[in-house]
């Protein structure tokens, strides 16, 4: 029987050692993984090895599937290969290819693969893998892309030794595997460090922190907090203030307390800054607004204060609406709205501010990079009305947008949450980013949602 080959190539203005050095490093397999794709490595991810066996779960509906892979034939600057041992196919070989041209270098990404069942059952499934390889490899090429050129613009620089709080968070992960791919040196600040790791302890409610491993760092990036999903109960609240105003303390203290502190710390934060603000167009030196998250977000920011007195640069990135299908706000509204029943909320002329998630970790990236940058940074790509976001939505799964989810609808499911998160509205204008030289690769809706969805317009 036929072996069906799948194939993909790029140029790339980068050298062939350039390109397989950024797959070779640690976070590579993360950052490759399109969101939609339920795909995630079991144990730390390490440096590329010849026979180096790779262990991942692969979630397909309800089910988890093993998936084994091994390096080989590793030939620094020309190829890889990954192999599969165990997995859902009969064969699957996939090299990674890097050539040199007289403009750069092209990657070209191969791979032979066998379904289970026979003859039969490969020519069912042949169209339906086609389709799904080459949905899934336009995204990885073009992340790719995107990733090195976010890389360049700071490649005179030397790689920072970063710490991260929230590392393991649907945005610190990519974050840690974007800065790693691009050389950084990476930590993460967690409650459960690894034995014989370089994570850092802490343990904000007890604030307990191993300040001693701080020391040297160029740069700490803070995103840990309580999620903000669900139902405002009291306690949800106290929880969610807390986390995030006696975390930052604790880690702002430590930070000014040390012999050699790092250059920068950047904290997230959110527009829940700003309240909401009907029309009013928002800038960085706007006043906070009225509300729960407006409380909870000048508490945010203040505790940074410790840091910034002791002479250590503090940006503060006030994040709108993450576009992502693998967590927030987008995720939640795919099934409905790939259903054809999605539409308006409340009103629909509440202005929602938003951001693609690899637009988000260039921001961070920025932060890290450009000294005179320091305060409050509206990390926002657009505003629209939510009508306008929702129609755009609908068009890019193909699916109509019009029935409307009720405000009161949303006040009776939701709750306080609800009426903050969705009801409410804030046009944020990120005008520190603009004067800072930050250029946005997703500043049209459409072409985000496309990015982050892995739809293409045919």
């Amino acid at each position: 029987m036929l072996v069906p080959r799948f194939a993909r190539t790029s140029s790339f203005p980068e050298t062939p050692g350039d390109l397989f050095a950024w797959h070779a490093r640690p976070g590579a397999l993360t950052r490759l993984t399109p969101p939609w794709r339920s795909l995630r490595r079991l144990g730390p991810e390490v440096p590329l090895q010849e026979d180096q066996h790779v262990h991942l779960q692969l979630r397909m509906g309800p089910w988890k599937v093993p998936w084994t892979a091994r390096h080989r034939d590793v030939i620094p600057a020309e190829q890889f290969i990954d192999e599969m041992l165990v997995g859902p196919f009969a064969r699957w070989v996939h090299r990674h290819g890097f050539h040199g041209t007289v403009e750069g270098a092209e990657l070209r990404d191969e791979i032979d693969y066998q379904v289970r069942g026979g003859a039969l059952a490969q020519r069912l499934a042949e169209p339906w893998i086609a389709s799904m390889l080459e949905r899934d490899f336009a995204y990885r090429h073009q992340l790719l892309r995107l990733d090195l050129e976010r890389h360049r613009a700071f490649r005179d620089q030397p790689r920072w030794r970063v710490a991260i709080t929230g590392g393991t968070g649907m945005i610190g992960r990519q974050l840690g595997a974007f800065l790693a791919t691009g050389g950084h040196q990476v930590h993460l600040i967690t409650r459960n460090p690894r034995p014989k790791s370089t994570d850092i302890g802490w343990d904000p409610s007890g604030r307990r922190l191993d300040s001693a491993a701080l020391e040297g760092l160029d740069a700490v990036i803070h995103l840990a907090g309580e999620p903000i999903a669900g139902r405002w109960t009291s306690g949800h609240k106290n929880r969610i203030m807390r986390s995030r105003v006696e975390g930052t303390l604790l880690l702002s203290q430590a930070l000014a307390s040390l012999k050699r502190p790092p250059r920068v710390l950047v904290s997230s934060s959110a527009i829940g800054f700003y309240g909401h603000r009907e029309q009013e167009l928002l800038f960085e030196t706007s006043p906070s607004g009225t509300g729960f998250l407006a409380e909870v977000c000048r508490g945010w920011e203040a505790a940074t204060a410790p840091a910034e007195q002791a002479g250590i640069r503090v940006v503060q990135v006030r994040t709108g609406l993450v576009l992502t299908p693998a967590g927030g706000a987008l995720a939640s509204m795919l099934l409905p709205f790939s259903l054809g029943l999605g539409g308006p909320v409340g009103s629909g002329r509440q202005f929602w501010s938003w951001i693609s998630s690899d637009d988000l970790l260039a921001v961070f990236h920025h932060a890290l990079g450009v000294q005179d940058l320091r305060g409050p940074v509206n990390a926002v790509a657009g505003t629209c009305p939510n009508r306008d976001f929702v129609r755009t939505l609908g068009r890019v799964l193909g699916r109509p947008a019009v029935l409307p989810m009720p405000s009161v609808v949303v006040r009776a499911v939701l709750g306080e949450m609800g009426e903050e998160l969705l009801l409410a509205g804030a046009r944020v204008v990120p005008e520190q980013l603009r004067q800072s030289g930050f250029r946005f690769h997703h500043a049209d809706l459409e072409s985000a949602l496309r990015h982050v969805l892995g739809r293409t317009r045919s």
